[in-house]
């Protein structure tokens, strides 16, 4: 995103994208609302073979900063899709300002758009999904024999009441324990062929956001979002207390669809 398209964003939005980019070391920041670095993004592309020519569907891009980083970077057939539009638009227009090859769709998933695809791309959305079998079954049916499922994933069993409660917008945090959702991927012919645990450097990561995130908060009070900032320190301390406790494993993964 360019310092001038920023420039131009309502204050909040202003102060917090400066807040995330802040917590990243230089050139790591691609726009992207979540723990995963730039390098983390493209090691991920690499490990599943993204490269000229390969058919590649994003899903939840979000305003497209990952997906038009691989795309930019590795070169590939490149379709982005999210439920929300705003979202898509902006998207279509970084992808014009930086003069990348990139389609990008509104669309909610499940299901995923028809076709077929050698790379499906699930980053930082996974713990969103409560289905999380139903989504892949989506994504091996979408995926041709030797396609590659790239994922992220927070793992481990299921949230209490309590921790139901204590975390805001828990509507989208639904965990699930690693060996389940390898039990998923195996019935339905996605093979880990590739894991990664990123328990650590996301820990770092989510240390380094609500610090700044705090650094920030006066600011988006005054501005009258005073709901968004605690909600965003809030969140960001249950993730570093369970990623640093155990409670919860960061993975990163690449499956290749082994069943036709």
């Amino acid at each position: 995103m360019s310092v001038t398209e920023v420039a131009t964003w309502p204050l909040v939005d202003r102060l917090l994208w400066q807040a995330r980019k802040s917590a990243f070391p230089p050139g790591e920041f691609v726009g992207q609302e979540s723990f995963v670095s730039a390098t983390e993004i493209l090691w991920l592309a690499e490990r599943a073979g993204v490269r000229d020519g390969v058919r590649v569907l994003d899903l939840c891009c979000g305003v497209g900063g990952p997906g038009l980083l691989v795309a930019r970077q590795l070169g590939c057939d490149y379709l982005g899709v999210d439920a929300d539009p705003d979202a898509v638009a902006g998207a279509r227009l970084r992808a014009a300002d930086q003069g990348v090859e990139a389609r990008f769709d509104v669309a909610t998933v499940p299901p995923l758009p028809p076709g077929n695809f050698d790379v499906v791309m699930l980053l930082e959305t996974l713990l969103a999904f409560r289905d999380k079998r139903g989504l892949l079954a989506e994504v091996a049916a979408a995926l041709s024999l030797g396609g590659r499922f790239v994922f992220t994933v927070e793992a481990g069993r299921p949230l209490s009441a309590a921790e139901r409660a204590a975390m805001p917008d828990a509507d989208t945090v639904w965990l699930t324990t690693f060996s389940d959702l390898q039990s998923d991927l195996a019935s339905l012919g996605l093979r880990l062929r590739w894991l990664s645990d990123r328990s650590a450097t996301h820990r770092r990561t989510v240390d380094a956001l609500v610090g700044a995130y705090i650094g920030v908060e006066a600011e988006v009070r005054a501005a009258g979002e005073e709901d968004v900032v605690a909600g965003l320190i809030s969140s960001h301390r249950l993730w570093a207390h369970w990623l640093g406790s155990g409670r919860v494993r960061k993975f990163a993964g690449v499956a290749e669809r082994v069943v036709p």
